[in-house]
């Protein structure tokens, strides 16, 4: 059984769909504050599996290993976590302590309970505003907001994990080593094809396709584009957009490598397409691929974003068999078909 926290928000939702797809029972920890109950229904018409469930806050050690000695958990998918620049800037305490102290609370549970396989779901702004790109893992990394510093603290103390396992094994420990996979990715759109499951942001929102989806709907009147003045082809932010169901699949290849016993140590690994689109042509491929018309303003940058990265995603191929397989027309088709079939999300 996989343990998944934040199992019911946008990417865990569509990672929990594709390991029941895989043959993997899974477990759902979430406290649902940037999610809602109903996903675990659409799991279940989707998957015909219904993924078992913990309400509560991943911080709560006594929970966690509770959890830990009641389910048959081999590994855990940790995607619990704050996520939006913007809002890290405003509240950088916040995001410290729920993206990094979560972890370590965790991570001390998994090792008290003898299971040493985690997934973290990490982020590409750990690399910062780049001078070259493709990203290639072993770049600088300089993270120029609190939410990318966040992840990029997190990813160094579990790198500490296999020096703390040398030391075990020099003074005769015979227990099981850690293996981490450290996923990088870069800007998640689209939705599960069938409709019943996609991106539903509380609160202010902070990622594109939501953006574009909710004028589409008629929930917004336009569409705000932060900062048209970049040192970009059309002057609008470059992105590596990735299907969220390629997405999904790529954490279900590193925890079914880990599971193989064919991935160890603590390895990061990009999670992309290698190909940057802008704001701009993302917005021109809805437009184009659902035939309904966008209106968009452009305003000021938003503090923290970059004006361009994307990955070079070779590693992920190399150590996980993965690759992206759905197109930009995929991306905005799912979207859209997500969108107007639930106008209000999941209320």
């Amino acid at each position: 059984m996989i343990l998944v926290t934040g199992g019911a928000g946008y990417i865990g939702s569509h990672t929990c769909v594709e390991l029941i797809n895989a043959g993997h029972d899974v477990l759902i920890l979430d406290n649902f504050s940037n999610s809602n109950p109903a996903v675990l229904d659409r799991i279940e018409t989707i998957t015909g599996k219904r993924p078992s469930l913990e309400q509560g806050d991943v911080r709560n050690r006594e929970l966690l290993d509770r959890i830990l000695h009641q389910y048959p958990i081999t590994a855990a998918i940790h995607f619990a976590g704050f996520k939006a620049v913007g809002e890290s800037c405003e509240f950088p305490m916040r995001y410290y302590n729920n993206n990094l102290y979560s972890t370590i609370v965790l991570t001390e549970a998994l090792q008290a309970a003898g299971i040493k396989k985690l997934v973290f779901s990490s982020s590409a702004t750990v690399y910062g505003d780049p001078e070259v790109v493709p990203l290639i893992e072993d770049m600088p990394k300089c993270p120029e907001n609190p939410y990318g510093r966040s992840k990029w603290l997190t990813e160094q103390m579990l790198m500490d994990l296999p020096e703390a396992d040398r030391l075990a094994n020099a003074k005769g420990s015979t227990d099981k080593e850690w293996s981490v996979a450290l996923l990088r990715y870069f800007n998640p759109v689209g939705a599960h094809p069938s409709g019943l499951i996609g991106e539903d942001p509380k609160g202010i929102l902070n990622n594109l396709m939501p953006f574009i989806t909710q004028v589409a709907v008629g929930r917004r009147e336009k569409l705000s584009i932060f900062g048209n003045d970049y040192d970009t082809p059309d002057g609008t932010g470059v992105r590596d957009y990735i299907h969220v169901v390629d997405l999904a699949k790529g954490h279900v290849r590193a925890v079914e490598q880990q599971l193989a016993a064919k991935l160890s140590g603590v390895c990061p690994i990009n999670l992309g397409s290698g190909q940057g689109i802008s704001v701009l042509e993302m917005v021109n491929a809805f437009i184009h691929e659902n035939g309904i018309d966008i209106a968009y303003q452009f305003t000021a940058r938003r503090p923290g974003d970059v004006a361009s990265y994307y990955a070079d995603p070779g590693l992920a191929s190399e150590l996980l068999g993965w690759k992206t397989e759905l197109t930009v027309n995929d991306m905005v088709r799912d979207s859209w078909n997500w969108q107007r079939k639930n106008p209000d999300g999941y209320r």
